[in-house]
This record gives C-alpha cells, sequence and structure tokens, in this order.
C-alpha cells in the first residue's frame, strides 16, 4: 500500500487558522509542537464556556479522522485540563483553540 505524505504540523496548523480567520472565526495556536510531526489538538469553543476536544485519528481503512476523546461539548475546565493532561505525554504536541458560536472545526476529515 502507498502511503499519502503527511503534511507538517506546522503547515497544517498555519492552513487551519487562516482556513478559521476567513469564515470569520477566531484562531490561536495555545501551544506550539514540533514543526514537522506533532500530533495536532483541537479545542473548539463557541464562547459559552463549553468546548470540544478534537484529537487527530487514523481509522481502520488509514483515513484520517477527528475523534471527540470527551464526547460532546463539555465544560472549557474540563477540556483544558485533558489537554494539559495530554501535554505531559506527547511534548511535541500542538493545541489550537477555535473560538467560533457555530462551534465550527475547519477540518475536511471527518469528525468521528
Amino acid at each position: 500500500m502507498e502511503s499519502t505524505p503527511r503534511l507538517k504540523a506546522a503547515i497544517f496548523v498555519r492552513a487551519l487558522i487562516r482556513r478559521a480567520e476567513v469564515a470569520g472565526a477566531s484562531a490561536f495556536i495555545v501551544r506550539k509542537g514540533a514543526e514537522d510531526a506533532g500530533a495536532v489538538i483541537l479545542r473548539l469553543s463557541r464562547l459559552d464556556k463549553t468546548a470540544l476536544v478534537l484529537n487527530q485519528v487514523r481509522m481502520g481503512d488509514g483515513k484520517l479522522a477527528w475523534a471527540r476523546p470527551l464526547g460532546d461539548w463539555s465544560a472549557e475546565d474540563t477540556a483544558h485540563a485533558w489537554c494539559d493532561k495530554q501535554v505531559k505525554f506527547d511534548p511535541d504536541l500542538w493545541i489550537v483553540e477555535i473560538e467560533d458560536r457555530q462551534g465550527r472545526a475547519f477540518v475536511d476529515e471527518d469528525i468521528v
């Protein structure tokens, strides 16, 4: 099976932030990870004290998708604590916060 080249994390993050801003949302890097291969976590905020955390996963068929490790929307404090815990396990991790009242993630992959 031929693998698709992986987009560098820094390029992906910059493109995601730009995509969100063009759509009228705010997005920023909370934690900068490894430029080339750091994993990315998205923390979505609807600005109502709730957050949705998404992390990248590979599906059984090899496709990239986004999982909801905390389920649906949870308290912002819970989302922040979960992200902080992940950084302890993966120092190369990127965390991107997207503030959008509609709760959009601005990713093309499936959210599972």
